[in-house]
Parts: structure tokens; C-alpha cells; sequence
């Protein structure tokens, strides 16, 4: 019965975040604040410079592609995850500099073999529980159902 209250607190506690915090920011933005929760996000950056922000994945997931994005000194993404999952496609002109802990999750940040040390560097942290980030060239998107959906409004 423990568990059952536990489960319930954690979806109540997802569905009021849902309604009191919005995503801010499009393909044109320098900075953004995603969050998919029990939804999935799915955005093409066209940044001049994007200098990063955060993402939030609470069962959902969101898809990044900054394939045609210009990467700004210092950039910074925070991404954190519960029960969800987040892919960044990156040029692989860039190099990752990750600081993102994991419990019962994973994180994926392949790097390069030869990139120039004056290549940009986008730098991670965050965390991921029970979910998944995967950052770089080759980052899949989330798998999970609602990730596939790659909507960032829910369903009705």
C-alpha cells in the first residue's frame, strides 16, 4: 500500500508541474527552457548563438537538434530526468563536456577522436533517474511512448 501512495504522490506532483511550467523558447532562440512532461518535445534550433539553458524530462521526452545552431562562448545545458529521456544532436564540430550524475539511468557523450581544441564546447550537467540523455552527433531520440509522439502539446 506504501508503494501504491508513493506511485500516486509522484504522477500527482507531474501533472501539477505540468500545468504550473511552461517551455520557453523556438528554432530561433538562444536560450531555452524545455519541459516535457507526460509529453515530448521535438525542436530544430537555428540559434545564431545559442548559449544553452535547460531541459526537463518527467515521463516524456525531448529531441534537440542544434545540427544548424552557432554555438555561443560558455554554453551551458542543464538537463535533468525522471522517468524520461533527452537527445541533443550536436555538429561534430563540437566538443561535450558533460558533469551529469546518473542513478538507474544513463548518459550517453561520445567524443570525437580528433577535434581542434579551439572547437566550441557546449557543457552539460544535470541529472538523470531512471532516464536516459544522450548528447552528440549520433544522438537517437528518446524511445519512450511519449517521446514518440514529439508533440509538445499533449494529447487530448
Amino acid at each position: 500500500m506504501y508503494k501504491l501512495g508513493v506511485w500516486t504522490g509522484v504522477v500527482a506532483s507531474a501533472v501539477f508541474a505540468r500545468r504550473a511550467v511552461r517551455s520557453r523558447g523556438d528554432e530561433d532562440s538562444d536560450e531555452v527552457e524545455l519541459v516535457a512532461i507526460f509529453n515530448g518535445i521535438d525542436l530544430k534550433s537555428r540559434a545564431k548563438s545559442f548559449r544553452g539553458g535547460s531541459m526537463l524530462a518527467w515521463f516524456g521526452g525531448i529531441a534537440v537538434d542544434l545540427r544548424e545552431a552557432e554555438l555561443a562562448p560558455g554554453a551551458k545545458l542543464s538537463v535533468r530526468t525522471l522517468f524520461g529521456g533527452i537527445a541533443v544532436r550536436t555538429p561534430p564540430t563540437w566538443r561535450i563536456k558533460s558533469n551529469v550524475k546518473v542513478l538507474a539511468g544513463g548518459i550517453d557523450t561520445p567524443r570525437p577522436p580528433e577535434l581542434d581544441d579551439d572547437a566550441p564546447v557546449l557543457s552539460l550537467d544535470g541529472i538523470a533517474i531512471f532516464g536516459g540523455v544522450a548528447v552528440g552527433a549520433k544522438a537517437e531520440r528518446p524511445t519512450t511512448n511519449s517521446a514518440s509522439q514529439a508533440s509538445p502539446t499533449p494529447p487530448q
